[in-house]
């Protein structure tokens, strides 16, 4: 078992080429365990921001799209639909997005485990702003009162190796939500820590409580890694 998370903050990047970078470190993952079943794996813990864009899970509804592909273009919004669970969901500036690539034979953990673990981190974040964060049955994410969502979360897993992750946000411009049915609700409205504080909050004070967080929740040790991949 190896419980390090390789840490690597790869701050704004655009989607298509954060998308591209996790999928080569997941197919890595999957071909070290297939060809070195008893040789530990890595795990990788990467928090980055993307410009604007919407991501549609593979069993999200494309009506949840409230607007054309001129209209995305005129907004200068981008669109992708990708490989994880959940619907569809927005990405932008002032979001911190944490994307976990790791083993959860590591971890000795499934995957509700795993998907609790990461909710309860940053539960345990908000709390340290006076924002009460609770988890809603039957729909992953963070959720504020049961009426507004302020992490969304989705995972893509293939032979207990993961990816994807989660998208708090901070200081995100909500309005770009109201061109979308979040996570597929339509009865359920969005928010972020700048929201509900009245006020916008430091992101890097944000990632080193939350990479704190996740390392007592998952009981990981988080390694430093600047060299990033030659994948960009």
């Amino acid at each position: 078992m190896n419980k390090t998370l390789i840490f690597q903050d790869l701050g704004l990047i655009s989607y298509a080429s954060a998308w591209a970078y996790q999928k080569a470190l997941f197919a890595s993952l999957i071909q070290h365990k297939t060809e070195h079943s008893n040789s530990p794996n890595l795990n990788y813990l990467i928090f980055c921001e993307h410009p604007p864009v919407f991501t549609l899970g593979k069993n999200g509804q494309a009506e949840n799209l409230l607007i054309d592909k001129k209209q995305l273009n005129q907004e200068g919004i981008n669109f992708f639909k990708v490989d994880r669970g959940g619907d569809i969901t927005y990405h932008g500036p002032g979001q911190l997005v944490g994307y976990l690539v790791l083993d959860l034979d590591n971890f000795g953990i499934g995957l509700k485990t795993f998907v609790s673990s990461i909710e309860q981190a940053i539960i345990q974040l908000l709390a340290k702003y006076r924002i009460q964060g609770e988890q809603m049955p039957k729909s992953s994410g963070v959720w504020i009162e049961q009426d507004r969502k302020i992490c969304a979360l989705g995972i893509r897993a293939s032979r207990m190796v993961t990816m994807h992750g989660f998208a708090l946000n901070v200081n995100t411009n909500l309005q770009h939500f109201t061109m979308i049915n979040p996570c597929g609700y339509v009865d359920k409205r969005v928010t972020s820590m700048e929201a509900e504080l009245g006020k916008a909050v430091p992101l890097e004070k944000v990632k080193t409580y939350l990479r704190t967080g996740l390392s007592q929740t998952l009981e990981a040790e988080i390694l430093e890694d600047f060299l990033i991949s030659d994948v960009f």
